[in-house]
């Protein structure tokens, strides 16, 4: 069982970045998106300070962020690769389930994806991971590589927004015809 700083902040600066992104859409009536917090379990409390100084996760978190766009449900998560090779190992069983679920109810589910190291930011649809995902389950690679990645699926910040998610999901909206 991981304790919650154990991976704490991973992944912090691509929330923040995320965080902002959010606040302004919302501001702007554009979208209404929020962080899910992970339950988590207190066992160890600093009497003085009253901080929690170590916890365990109740249960397993299924994506980091929901909500709605123009009326358009939405999930998505969060994710940092520092290489070119993304393992699908980051990625857990329940949240591909949680998430392939969200799609069939005709929400939009995708992944956020940090390429630290070329400081590129990839949208990952959920029908696009499903491709790795089977190709994994069925005795492939348990990986996707930088290059087998769509080109119209990378994007940069723009207009005010750190992670300008947006315009990726009108693009999926488009593909989907």
């Amino acid at each position: 069982m991981a304790t919650w700083n154990s991976r704490g902040l991973r992944g912090s600066l691509l929330e923040e970045m995320i965080n902002m992104t959010n606040e302004k859409y919302r501001e702007n009536g554009l979208a209404l998106i929020q962080k899910v917090p992970t339950p988590i379990t207190p066992i160890t409390i600093d009497k003085e300070t009253r901080h929690i100084t170590l916890a365990y996760f109740d249960q397993k978190s299924t994506v980091d962020y929901i909500g709605a766009v123009q009326g358009i449900p939405v999930c998505f998560d969060a994710k940092e690769c520092a290489v070119d090779t993304f393992s699908l190992q980051n990625i857990h069983p329940h949240q591909v389930d949680f998430m392939r679920d969200f799609d069939k109810q005709e929400g939009i589910a995708f992944f956020l994806i940090y390429y630290t190291a070329r400081d590129m930011m990839y949208y990952m649809g959920i029908r696009e991971l499903n491709c790795f995902w089977d190709r994994m389950v069925n005795g492939g690679r348990k990986s996707f590589r930088f290059d087998e990645l769509k080109e119209e699926h990378f994007f940069a910040a723009k207009g005010g927004q750190m992670v300008p998610y947006l315009d990726m999901i009108q693009l999926e909206l488009n593909e989907r015809g």
